[in-house]
């Protein structure tokens, strides 16, 4: 199945996808988008365009396992796009994607603007590459 994932922010939204047999997941996007209901047509289009069949979308949750205000926005986001693209949307813990992500830049010495540009597309290729494995690790036996 393809599955894009999302990466929401309130400027830039990072958006990855996987392959059908669900193997690879890679980076599509970066999206500077401040309305959410245009960043909503915007990810719809895309998801039409890649042929996606679910989106995952990163939950922001506390250290300790709690949701704050951010969390709530995220899934007032998910309900709109999911009205907008008539897609299943599900929401993943991402808890440490962004550091993780900025982790992963700086062993690839990628830096500056350039890192700006591409973080929230390497997070959102993070969230789906975990939201896979828990797909994989639910289904087995």
């Amino acid at each position: 199945m393809v599955i894009m994932s999302v990466d929401y922010g309130d400027v830039r939204t990072g958006v990855a996808v996987c392959d059908k047999s669900e193997f690879l997941a890679s980076p599509v996007c970066v999206i500077t988008e401040r309305s959410a209901d245009k960043l909503a047509g915007k990810l719809t289009a895309l998801a039409g365009e890649h042929k996606a069949e679910l989106i995952c979308m990163g939950l922001p949750k506390n250290m300790d396992g709690s949701e704050g205000f951010r969390a709530e926005a995220c899934k007032s986001f998910a309900a709109l796009l999911k009205e907008k693209s008539g897609l299943e949307v599900v929401l993943r813990d991402e808890r440490l994607t962004t550091v993780s992500a900025h982790r992963l830049l700086s062993m690839n010495d990628v830096r500056g603007k350039k890192r700006k540009q591409t973080v929230d597309a390497v997070s959102a290729v993070l969230i789906l590459e975990d939201f896979i494995a828990a797909r994989k690790r639910d289904t087995q036996p």
